[in-house]
Parts: structure tokens; C-alpha cells; sequence
């Protein structure tokens, strides 16, 4: 067992038994404390911007998404359908199962949460049918994974909200799914990452009138968004 002299200080969750260089100081703060001051200064920063104010709902989404990447310039570019929040909340309420991309964005998603609201977050990438299915047609395994959404709606009856923050092609099938009348989604996450039609996949799902999305416009986005936009989401309905 170390002797007492050797164990590491700590104070407020760090190990502070070192000296700090100069020019370098650090938030003395409880471990506790840590996301609190963290959304206190996102707000601070975007007062200082000139952004917003926004509506109570979208504005945590907002700073739960800015919160999850530092990056402010989503204050700018998330768009959000008419009581898009709104219709998020009620789906997830209701019982509305989570359709996403990709197993990070899954991964992220609080699945306690949605399982008190007795329902789960899918992700059909890596199932064995959809990759043998997706290789005999030429399509991406994101095209037919979202065809199996839409043979999970059919079969259960349950519309689905969806989270993509990977694959634009999992958004132009959404959108030609939703075209042909074999999918409607209780609500869009249209945020993918990247270069390859991106863009204009998301501007796809912003001409939906009758299908409430919430879409990052531009490159920029993510699993790690869409994860934290459905986390936005469930923290509203644990409030309520």
C-alpha cells in the first residue's frame, strides 16, 4: 500500500499534486458542478454572439448540441420544422421506438429513458439481411436499412422517429420512402456528416411540409449530434 506522502492530491476531481505552468490556470470546480457551468458559459458565449433568444424547447436543444461539440456555428445552422420539439417529445412519449445510422449514434442514446417510456433505439446497419441485401441490390446498407424501417412500421404499426448523423443516403431514402407512402416518421434528425451529398440530402427532408425534421444545415454534423439531439429530447420529457 502507498505510503501517504505518495497518493496524488485532489481537489475538486483533479489530481492537483503537480505545478501548473505558467500562463495556465484551471477552473477550481466540483465534479458535480461541471455541466452546469458548462451550459452557463455556452449561454454566456451566445449572448455575446447575438444568437437567439429561441423558443424554451428548441433553445435546450440547441445548447445541448453546441454542449456535445463546442462548435457554435450550429446556433446558426439548425433549422427546425413547426413544433418540431414539440412533435419529438409526444412521439417519445408515446411510446415512439428510435431509428438511427449508426451504432455510436445508438450507443449515445440514454437507453433507460426510452425503455420508462417503454420503447428502444434500433440501428439496423449491421444486421446479416440487410448487408446481404443491400450487396445484391448496389444500394448502401443505409438505403435498406431504412427499408427495413419501413417494413417495421408496416409490420407493428408504430411510426418511428429517426436520428441520422452518418449516412446522407439513409435521408434520400427517407425522403422517396415517404414520397411513396410506406413511411412516416413521427419526426426527422437530419444531421449526417461529410461531403457526398450531404447538403443536398438534408435539403431533401427540409421541403417536407407534413413531416416535422430537424436538420443541420451545411457539412457539419454527427452521430455524436444526432444522439444529443434525442438526448435534448428525453431530458425535456423527464422534466415534464
Amino acid at each position: 500500500m502507498p505510503a501517504e506522502r505518495d497518493k496524488p492530491a485532489w481537489k475538486n476531481g483533479m489530481n492537483t499534486d503537480f505545478q501548473l505552468p505558467e500562463g495556465i490556470g484551471l477552473l477550481e470546480i466540483h465534479p458535480s458542478d461541471i455541466e452546469k457551468k458548462s451550459f452557463e458559459m455556452i449561454g454566456e458565449e451566445l449572448k455575446k454572439l447575438g444568437k437567439g433568444p429561441y423558443p424554451e424547447d428548441v433553445d435546450k436543444v440547441v445548447r445541448r448540441v453546441i454542449h456535445t461539440t463546442a462548435d457554435f456555428q450550429f446556433a446558426d445552422t439548425l433549422v427546425f420544422s413547426p413544433k418540431a420539439v414539440q412533435a419529438g417529445i409526444r412521439a417519445l412519449t408515446e411510446g415512439a421506438p428510435v431509428i438511427t445510422d449508426t451504432n455510436m449514434a445508438k450507443s449515445g442514446i440514454r437507453k433507460a429513458v426510452l425503455q420508462s417510456l417503454g420503447t428502444e433505439v434500433f440501428c439496423f446497419m449491421a444486421d446479416a439481411d440487410v448487408a446481404r441485401d443491400a450487396k445484391a441490390a448496389g444500394v448502401t446498407r443505409a438505403v435498406m436499412s431504412m427499408r427495413k424501417a419501413a417494413e417495421l412500421e408496416e409490420q407493428t404499426g408504430r411510426r418511428a422517429v429517426f436520428a441520422i448523423g452518418n449516412a446522407p443516403t439513409a435521408l434520400v431514402e427517407l425522403y422517396s420512402l415517404i414520397q411513396q407512402g410506406r413511411l412516416h416518421p413521427r419526426l426527422i434528425i437530419g444531421v449526417p456528416v461529410g461531403f457526398v451529398n450531404v447538403v443536398q440530402a438534408k435539403e431533401l427532408i427540409l421541403t417536407l411540409k407534413s413531416t416535422p425534421h430537424i436538420v443541420a444545415r451545411g457539412r457539419k454534423g454527427g452521430s455524436t449530434v444526432a444522439a444529443a439531439i434525442v438526448n435534448a429530447l428525453l431530458y425535456q420529457i423527464r422534466r415534464l
